[in-house]
């Protein structure tokens, strides 16, 4: 019996440091990334900073998902289920995006609150 427990505690101290995912570090990078992004709008180039900040913000995404909600641990249809909700936001998105923001057209009015105020 001792010899059973003995290989357990041995079995059990192999794998301890294999998946471990050091939660400093991945903080780390999300800081450093929070940073670029900040000084981002700095450089006044408005497409430079689109693109940055939405690049960054899917890369932080991404590490949030993985090392700390440990998506990619879960069953497949978990990611299918996520990948699924963020194609149907997307599609959501570029179906209400040309009528949310128009400006101008034929039946399209001015709201009051978009009006400068009065000096």
């Amino acid at each position: 019996m001792s010899e059973d427990a003995q290989q357990a505690t041995e079995h059990g101290t192999e794998h301890d440091g294999e998946h471990h995912i050091n939660y400093v570090k991945v903080w780390a990078w999300l800081v450093i990334l929070l940073c670029v992004s900040v000084a981002g709008p700095f450089l006044e180039i408005f497409w430079v900073t689109m693109v940055t900040a939405f690049g960054i913000a899917c890369v932080k995404a991404y590490m949030v998902a993985t090392r700390f909600m440990h998506i990619s641990l879960e069953p497949k249809f978990v990611t299918y289920m996520i990948v699924t909700a963020l194609v149907f936001m997307l599609l959501f998105f570029a179906a209400t995006a040309p009528d949310v923001m128009q400006a101008e057209g034929t039946l399209w009015e001015k709201p009051t609150w978009m009006s400068p105020l009065p000096e």
